[in-house]
């Protein structure tokens, strides 16, 4: 029996999943981040290691028995003297070779589209797109979030705390996000923020995207500046989208299917709908759909396409239902 192993590696979560050829889910399990750049190499080697051994032993599946693994882990690819380092952090546990490192984009991309043509757009912490189409590549977006990430958690926090700072002094109206900001760090002046923003409570790029929440919290509360923010991001994420199909190329007739995935497409808070509804007012064609699985499948689906064993159709359907089943739990 063929067994597949998937590592969604995250800024704040790893998710490890081990499936067989038929679809069945072995074992599951979470390890906390895989962000290199904040955490550190060793920390990630050791991470992994721990992630996989006890996966694997869950499973009951040996190590030299496993088939392929695919880990996606945050920033790979946008540091090239990084990348062997990356490739073999794995190799602790996996002393076999049979594993292939990429992005964690393409995690969202397999699992959202089953491994079939199309684009993924993620926003999570970051934002980036990743797309295949007639056995071509393309990703964009994802620069980080000092010039780049438009759309994602991060941006939404900084813009967010941007508008705090115009409202404290009077550059635009006072909305509900000026208390929710308040009310969140327990300001007794409004200048005391710079002091919770730039000590080192939440120095760290995950913590600071948790922010995004207040936001959210504000547009619920019909905060017009907060509601802008939020169709500014579906703006900038249909630019990610349309690029990638330009790189790809698609051809101008044909309508390709686009899905999302990360912690801001979130029901609530309006993204999602709001992206589907500028992708629909742009010339493109485009197909917006639900994700079919959620990324650390992907990862696994991605393992069995690298090694030449894709799942069928019957498989795929099979992780479709289990996750419908932990759904319903």
């Amino acid at each position: 029996m063929k067994t597949f192993l998937g590592v969604d590696g995250g800024g704040t979560h790893t998710r490890f999943i081990l499936i067989d050829e038929t679809g069945r889910v072995l074992a599951s399990h979470l390890e906390g981040p895989a962000y290199y750049i904040e955490i550190g190499l060793d920390e990630l080697r050791r991470m992994l290691a721990a992630g996989i051994g006890r996966t694997l032993a869950q499973g009951q599946v040996r190590e030299e028995d496993l088939t392929h693994a695919f880990l996606g882990l945050p920033a790979y690819g946008e540091d090239s003297t990084s990348v062997p380092a990356l490739d073999a952090a794995p190799a602790q546990a996996l002393p076999h070779g049979r594993y292939r490192c990429d992005n964690d984009m393409v995690c969202g991309w397999a699992g959202a589209l089953a491994g079939a043509d199309g684009i993924n757009i993620v926003s999570g912490t970051g934002s980036i797109a990743y797309g295949e189409f007639a056995g071509g590549t393309a990703r964009a977006g994802g620069w980080g979030e000092l010039f780049g990430d438009e759309g994602s958690s991060y941006w939404l926090a900084r813009e967010g705390l941007r508008l705090f700072s115009r409202m404290s002094d009077g550059r635009m109206p006072r909305g509900p996000l000026y208390a929710q900001v308040r009310r969140h760090f327990a300001l007794a002046r409004d200048l005391d923020l710079c002091a919770a923003i730039y000590g080192k409570d939440i120095a760290q790029r995950s913590q600071f995207a948790q922010l995004a929440r207040l936001l959210t919290a504000a547009a619920a509360e019909g905060d017009r500046a907060a509601l802008g923010l939020f169709e500014r991001a579906a703006q900038e994420l249909a630019d990610i989208v349309d690029a990638v199909r330009r790189q790809l190329p698609v051809p101008a007739d044909v309508v390709i299917p686009v899905s999302s995935s990360g912690g801001m497409f979130q029901p609530g808070n309006g993204l999602r709908e709001m992206l589907a509804s500028e992708l629909q007012r742009r010339s493109a064609q485009y197909r917006f759909i639900e994700a079919l699985l959620p990324p650390h499948v992907g990862a696994a689906i991605q393992a069995a396409r690298l090694c030449g064993n894709p799942l069928s159709a019957a498989g795929l359907a099979a992780l479709q239902r289990d996750e419908v089943a932990k759904g319903q739990a």
